[in-house]
């Protein structure tokens, strides 16, 4: 009818279409997905593409016209009814009953830092991918992992606010010419970062501290494009913010370490990248340490950072105390 829209999205995969009158709003659609699934528009977010971003209940604009997000790519981030009534049941099991006693209850002597949980579950790397065509991923995981857990990059992460859909590596045979090898890329200001974590020759690592050089060079491309004197200024901020936290929070030498390579001065005949880049469809067909292998063939760069935003998502509910 012309009088009506028709709006699509999905949810843990799945495929919803519902009709609304034409001067229908974002609230509207949180209304009817609770009376036709039971999720509380509170549990609800939705994560737009192009532009919008993620989009919580209560919204910035409630009036937002759904005609405007319409030909957009809507994923609703919000957890099952069967998963909403389990963790009902769970916190009204975990409750003690009250009992008569003389015994003070102790009181804990230390204190967890809420604040820093919650920022480090949202100012970090979504998802970690190695490249599974590539001998043992496994050990690139655990490299990628590494990284996105050292206490210097947590720290600079926390204090720019950086937010990274996928950590990946990058296969060196696809980013070396005759002219230099390049050592990391980061697409569309934080979407992915890559980085050269292998030899030339496939045969080992490149150091742990020459690489996480490069990401904190990739990192400054979340703000700057080009390698203008802001782009540097932040580079070097970026890096002397990682070298104090990681020793103030207890650093070690890193000759003891999985990933040491003293051969590797990580300078000579390379270059960084060629600035922040965009375009093109980020296509991983492999597993990463963060998603089931299933779950990430084949994805397109969009679907695979929606899954990215459930992972933080997960991970910022956990933090909460």
């Amino acid at each position: 009818m012309a009088n009506n829209i028709t709006l699509s999205f999905s949810h843990h995969g799945t495929s919803y279409t519902f009709d609304f009158s034409s001067d229908a709003t974002i609230s509207d659609l949180a209304d009817k997905i609770y009376s036709s699934f039971a999720i509380p528009q509170v549990h609800q977010k939705f994560m737009i593409t192009p532009k919008l971003g993620i989009l919580k209940y209560p919204f910035p604009n409630p009036v937002l016209p759904l005609s405007s997000l319409l030909g957009k790519k809507i994923v609703l981030l919000a957890p099952l009814p069967s998963e909403l009534s389990s963790l009902s049941s769970a916190s009204a099991a975990s409750k003690p009953r009250q009992r008569v006693s003389n015994v003070k209850t102790a009181t804990p002597t230390r204190h967890r830092d809420w604040k820093k949980a919650q920022d480090e579950a949202t100012y970090t790397f979504g998802t970690i991918v190695p490249l599974p065509y590539l001998p043992n991923p496994e050990k690139s995981r655990r490299f990628l992992e590494r990284l996105r857990d050292d206490a210097g990059i947590k720290s600079s992460m926390r204090k720019h606010k950086f937010s990274v859909g996928v950590l990946t590596e990058m296969n060196p045979a696809e980013h070396t010419t005759h002219e230099g090898r390049t050592l990391g890329l980061n697409r569309n200001s934080g979407e992915v970062i890559e980085l050269r974590l292998r030899t030339d020759a496939y045969d080992g690592y490149r150091d742990y501290k020459s690489i996480r050089k490069t990401l904190c060079h990739e990192l400054a491309h979340n703000v700057f494009g080009e390698h203008d004197r802001n782009f540097w200024d932040l580079t070097n901020a970026i890096e002397k913010e990682v070298e104090e936290n990681d020793w103030r929070s207890g650093g070690h030498a890193l000759t003891n370490q999985e990933f040491y390579n003293p051969e590797d001065s990580g300078v000579e005949g390379e270059h960084m990248d060629g600035g922040g880049w965009t375009g093109g469809e980020f296509v991983l067909g492999g597993s990463n340490g963060s998603l089931p292998i299933s779950s990430t063939q084949g994805l397109g760069r969009r679907e695979l950072l929606a899954q990215a935003a459930e992972e933080r998502l997960k991970r910022q509910k956990e933090a909460k105390p």
